[in-house]
């Protein structure tokens, strides 16, 4: 049998297969999804930004004026007058001397890390990380250490271990399939007493916690406190693209060693025009940044009447925890049918044994259409045999 039919036929087999569903129109809190409208409630676009008037008008002048591409590597000829200003905006945003701008979150992580974690140091992973952070830890040519999940200790321990060695650590700000926060405030002072640079991704903080919505890092208290604050332009602030926050100094060291940055052609002019607007939005609409919060709690204590498992959710992503990959995919689809998209979320992107649907709010998402989907997954999780009646009943009872 051919190796490619093969291995697509066992990933059918363990309910792992992916594939394609096809979004018409902007995002937003109802989209047209294979031609049907629904609900959605899986999508990043947290502010609702994406489809915002003014965001959308300035990536069509930043087209209009500078073209729909920036046309070679940042270093080479596509450094544009849009970079720098959305890197200073971005730098006063999160407190620190310098940003700098890559294409995506992905080539940041892997570019950031990998730079900073050099030969015969060690790098410090907590084990729920974004895939991208693991990514950059395998081509870092530094010994990788990965520890238990939010644990200090266990973070102290490996840092004690390393004795005089370089060490960097990585961890995500809120993590992106749980919906639960890093406890920076620890992590920094261990930071500080061993001598570790940090790095902090806040792919799914921006926009969503801290004053303003600058984040994880600033709810901690700590901005410009940490060494490379790594953000996305592609979700809270709707548009695409990614940055590191950091000191003068670090940016000149990633503009020079960070090969993502280095090889790959500069962010599209629409993206930065579009980012500049958002950003200009999320810092005069504080009080998108509750709605977001209030929608996340709404959410999860609806969830949680139905006796459904959302695990340490504190955010606007709170997942329903399912356990089997099958059980999971069948309660996507029939969550689909009653008019509501969360997508299933199964192994690697989350480990063995705890596949689930991914939910996300938006902050323009109504109250009482989270609540009708709730109570809908409820329901549908107790056809399929996931949730017990009498565990939904006692829940309620309490």
């Amino acid at each position: 049998m051919d190796e490619v039919k093969g291995s697509l036929q066992e990933l059918r087999r363990v309910g792992l297969h992916r594939k394609l569903r096809l979004v018409e129109g902007p995002q937003g809190p109802r989209v047209t999804l294979d031609g049907t409208e629904v609900l959605l409630l899986c999508s990043n676009n947290y502010l609702g930004l994406a489809d915002h008037p003014r965001v959308r008008q300035a990536a069509a002048e930043a087209a209009e004026r500078y073209g729909a591409g920036a046309g070679a590597s940042r270093l080479i000829s596509g450094n544009m007058e849009l970079h720098r200003r959305l890197e200073v905006r971005l730098a006063e945003f999160e407190g620190t001397e310098a940003a700098l701008l890559f294409g995506s979150g992905y080539l940041a992580n892997t570019g950031i890390i990998a730079a900073l974690a050099r030969e015969g140091g060690v790098v410090f992973s907590d084990e729920l990380n974004h895939a991208s952070i693991v990514d950059g830890c395998r081509l870092a040519r530094a010994e990788t250490q990965v520890y238990r999940h939010a644990d200090l200790d266990h973070l102290e321990w490996g840092l004690r271990e390393a004795g005089n060695r370089p060490m960097v650590i990585v961890t995500d700000g809120v993590f992106s399939m749980d919906g639960d926060v890093a406890p920076l405030i620890g992590i920094h002072e261990l930071a500080q007493r061993y001598g570790a640079r940090l790095v902090v991704d806040e792919a799914h903080a921006t926009g969503a916690l801290g004053p303003g919505g600058r984040g994880s890092v600033a709810a901690a208290g700590l901005s410009g406190a940490i060494d490379v604050v790594v953000g996305t332009l592609g979700k809270s602030l709707g548009s695409y693209g990614a940055y590191a926050a950091t000191s003068a100094e670090l940016r000149d060291y990633l503009i020079n060693t960070a090969r993502p940055f280095i090889f790959s052609t500069a962010p599209p002019p629409p993206s930065m025009g579009a980012a500049l607007a958002a950003l200009s939005l999320l810092e005069s609409r504080p009080g998108a940044v509750e709605q977001l919060r209030r929608n996340g709690a709404v959410l999860r204590e609806a969830l949680d009447g139905e006796g459904l498992d959302v695990g340490r959710s504190r955010t606007q992503i709170v997942p329903v925890i399912v356990g089997s990959s099958r059980l999971a995919l069948a309660l996507c689809e029939r969550v689909l049918d009653c008019g509501a998209f969360a997508q299933a979320i199964r192994p690697p992107t989350v480990p063995d044994g705890t596949a689930r649907l991914r939910l996300t709010v938006m902050a323009n998402h109504r109250a009482d259409e989270l609540q009708r989907a709730a109570h809908q997954i409820g329901r549908m999780a107790r056809e399929l045999g996931i949730l017990q009646p009498a565990r939904a009943q006692l829940r309620s009872a309490a």
